[in-house]
């Protein structure tokens, strides 16, 4: 990613700690966890050190059932069952065990946020998500470009920068105060400052812009912006 756009992205932390809700909650699977660390075993394989990893894997395997086998021999030497056996029997008790829990954690964060969610909040999570989008795009676009395409090269970029760096200044500053308003309901803003956006400045960019991949791009931040104002104009209402 190039420089000037390092950091416009609104990171999930961000938007956690913007939100104080675990938004996009995602239910960890092991068994994604697992497939990833089998690819990446594979990956490591096809290397150059497929030697030393084929034979770090066996020993640590063994040496861990070794391990097992002589503790089961010594602790709980009434158990009838092999070993290897048993081994497999723990192993899918852990991982279901530990499945059982991540989707208890998952489902309590999902309820903290269906409780708080607002219908205000829900537009502003699929603006940071359109927002996002557009900054991937640019990324992938500039990755084309570097590749050996020139014809994709996009105008005006610093332009299309400065716009998205206001419409990132909109969603923080609109974010803060859904916050502040869910939080405290009963809480009149002092703070008025987060009511200033700067929509004028956007709308004043895209004025006389042709059809142009720097149109579009500008575009779509002021249609972001449109949403934000229109939200931070009804939050005003519910003071």
């Amino acid at each position: 990613m190039r420089d000037d756009l390092q950091g416009l992205e609104i990171s999930q932390d961000e938007l956690q700690k913007l939100t104080n809700l675990p938004v996009n909650n995602q239910l960890s699977i092991i068994t994604n966890f697992l497939k990833k660390l089998a690819v990446l075993y594979i990956q490591k394989l096809k290397s150059s050190e497929g030697a030393t990893v084929i034979f770090i894997g066996f020993a640590t395997f063994v040496f861990g059932y070794l391990l097992f086998d002589i503790f089961i021999k010594i602790f709980v030497g009434w158990i009838s069952i092999p070993s290897w056996l048993l081994l497999m029997i723990l192993v899918l008790w852990i991982g279901g065990f530990t499945q059982i829990i991540l989707y208890l954690i998952w489902e309590s964060r999902s309820k903290i946020v269906k409780d708080n969610m607002t219908n205000s909040l829900q537009i502003l999570l699929t603006d940071v998500e359109r927002y996002n989008t557009v900054i991937r795009a640019i990324d992938i676009n500039d990755q084309i470009e570097e590749a050996g395409n020139p014809e994709v090269l996009i105008k005006e970029r610093a332009s299309v920068i400065e716009a998205l760096k206001l419409t990132k200044s909109d969603l923080v500053r609109a974010l803060k105060t859904e916050r502040i308003l869910r939080e405290n309901k009963s809480f009149i803003l002092s703070n008025t400052e987060l009511f200033v956006n700067n929509l004028a400045t956007l709308t004043a960019m895209q004025v006389n812009e042709q059809a142009t991949e720097h149109g579009r791009l500008l575009n779509e931040a002021l249609q972001i912006a449109l949403d934000v104002q229109h939200e931070m104009k009804r939050l005003q209402t519910q003071r």
